[in-house]
């Protein structure tokens, strides 16, 4: 990952002082550690996510779908070294599923660890999901673990000082239903960063890393065709459905195993829309793209 950040320019000050970082604070023989399947590209958003990390702050992750915000939130916990948490917010998310609660074991009431005591007591690095479709009324009580009181404090449980290392990394999407707009006083607890849409390059360097054995000429067909999804979306002549990143690296990954592309980027990408009219428009941009029948392998050997 060191490698990587140079790869992408990041700063050699930032550089230097993530690896004193790991010297000092890293895990190597944590399960928690966990490398990330992707990388994540684009040295601007990198920069401002480590040094808010280094500067002990909480991190905020804003924009639009398919712009790789999990996929930092992974990367940083790895580039760090420090174990990860996952939680996946909803309407129904309370303390308990963050904090924990009592039940039973073995015939005693026993305390239940949720993931954010967790995170807090090994220093974890907690990524929180989604975090503007749970209620405000339940995130708020991690209004003290996420100030500069770091504790966790509830009626009935012991108080808990978070880990120096502990850190909070949010993610959220705007226009999803069941989303609402997030909570001032949560909003002041992060640092927050616009992840912007992927970018033409750094998308073929997201390809090219993930399918080295992708033959160049349909790599660029597929970005392509990726991309130009992407600007109808932002023209609004269409619907985010189908600019999913993660529908087309799956695709590629079913082409992998003997599906045509066409077929691939169908159910990878197209079918996601579920407009008729919309589908159409879609369906026109990959076969302007893409052939519906391909007799060479796209994979070389």
């Amino acid at each position: 990952m060191i490698r990587h950040l140079r790869e992408e320019n990041v700063d050699e000050n930032l550089i230097r002082q993530v690896e004193k970082y790991r010297e000092d604070f890293g895990l190597d023989d944590n399960d928690r550690v966990v490398k990330p399947e992707y990388k994540f590209y684009g040295r601007e958003v990198l920069e401002e996510a480590i040094a808010g990390i280094l500067a002990g702050k909480n991190i905020l992750l804003t924009g639009a779908k398919a712009t790789g915000k999990n996929v930092l939130a992974s990367n940083l916990a790895y580039i760090f070294k420090r174990p990860s948490y996952n939680v996946s917010f909803h309407v129904n998310t309370d303390a308990a599923s963050l904090i924990g609660a009592d039940t039973f074991k073995n015939g005693e009431v026993v305390f239940r660890k949720g993931p954010i005591y967790k995170a807090s007591l090994n220093g974890g690095f907690a990524i929180l999901d989604e975090i503007n479709m749970a209620k405000n009324e339940a995130i708020s009580v991690l209004h003290a673990t996420l100030d500069h009181r770091r504790i966790i404090d509830l009626s009935g449980f012991s108080r808990i000082k978070l880990d120096p290392n502990t850190r909070f990394i949010g993610t959220m999407n705007y226009g999803y239903v069941g989303t609402r707009e997030l909570n001032e006083a949560l909003a002041s607890r992060f640092m927050i960063i616009n992840v912007p849409n992927i970018s033409k390059e750094n998308l073929d360097k997201l390809l090219a890393d993930s399918f080295p054995k992708l033959k160049e000429k349909y790599r660029k067909a597929f970005i392509d065709l990726f991309i130009g999804l992407q600007e109808k979306s932002e023209n609004n002549e269409i619907s985010t459905r189908s600019v999913d990143l993660r529908g087309l690296i799956g695709a590629i990954e079913t082409m992998k195993v003997g599906l045509s592309p066409y077929q691939a980027l169908k159910i990878g990408l197209i079918n996601k829309s579920f407009d008729e009219f919309e589908r159409r428009i879609i369906l026109d941009s990959l076969k302007s793209k893409i052939p519906s029948h391909i007799e060479e392998k796209i994979f070389d050997e």
